[in-house]
């Protein structure tokens, strides 16, 4: 069964808030845009602003959906095993307060941490900060362990 994701970039005075995932978490030792799981009838949007909260203590407004990343591994090309709504907002208030999920940083929009990121983030990164819609299909070797094949399609403005 495909696992329903979403991911919130938050950005402010050119810099972009990343997570990096504490051990024990999937994803762990790693930065991403804040996000989690669809719970059972939510929609993407009402995920990205829980789990924002849930991760930063931030209460994010008007979150524009931009993208679609959709994750196969075990070589597979069919049955995705994520598919992760991605959005970028500039619109929130609070302050941030770290959460069991991991630590948070600013970095420089142009500076993201690549080397400690998602393989396929390289690819698709640009994109999302830059607010260009998109949709990704990231094929990877065993569970996720390394990205053999990709497609990214820039899509029209809805």
């Amino acid at each position: 069964m495909t696992i329903q994701a979403t991911l919130c970039f938050i950005l402010h005075d050119n810099r972009v808030l990343l997570l990096k995932k504490n051990p024990g978490l999937f994803g762990a030792g790693k930065w991403n845009a804040p996000g989690g799981k669809l719970q059972p009838n939510e929609t993407a949007e009402h995920c990205a602003i829980r789990e924002v909260h849930e991760e930063t203590g931030l209460e994010v407004r008007k979150p524009r959906k931009i993208g679609t990343l959709i994750f196969f591994k075990h070589d597979k090309h069919q049955d995705p095993d994520w598919i992760a709504h991605v959005f970028l907002t500039n619109e929130f208030q609070g302050t941030i307060k770290e959460s069991k999920e991991g630590i948070l940083r600013w970095y420089p929009i142009d500076h993201p941490p690549f080397d400690d990121m998602w393989e396929d983030d390289r690819y698709w990164y640009r994109h999302a900060v830059e607010g260009r819609s998109f949709q990704g299909n990231f094929y990877f070797r065993g569970d996720f362990e390394k990205l053999i094949d990709h497609k990214i399609e820039l899509l029209e403005p809805v």
